[in-house]
This record gives C-alpha cells, sequence and structure tokens, in this order.
C-alpha cells in the first residue's frame, strides 16, 4: 500500500470516529495529530492511520 495524505473526513470515514472525538483523542495523545499539508490545510499519512487502527485492534484483543 503506498502511502498517502488523507483528509478529516476520510480519518473520520476509516477509524468511525467524529471530527470532536477525533480531535479530543488528539488533545489526549491517544491519536496522531495530523501534519500540515498547507497553510490552511492538514491531513494524516495513511500508514499512520493504519498503525493506528492496528495497534487499537490489538489492544481490544488483550483485554
Amino acid at each position: 500500500m503506498t502511502d498517502r495524505i488523507l483528509r478529516r473526513p476520510e480519518v473520520e470515514r476509516i477509524t468511525g470516529l467524529s471530527k470532536s472525538t477525533l480531535y479530543r483523542m488528539i488533545a489526549r495523545g491517544d491519536f496522531p495529530a495530523p501534519a500540515r499539508i498547507g497553510e490552511r490545510a492538514v491531513g494524516w499519512h495513511s500508514r499512520i492511520v493504519i498503525d493506528w487502527l492496528t495497534t487499537a485492534a490489538e489492544s481490544r484483543e488483550t483485554c
């Protein structure tokens, strides 16, 4: 899979998180912060989001 930049709506769709939950988790350090991709634009590297999903799934399995 090639790494690409995901914008917030796509991150919300992939993770199932709402906008407010996503930013609350970022503030707590529970979700990776986005990278600045322009003066007024941010996005997440797909690789980082996939890694987060994998880690979250593994931690649910061990509980």
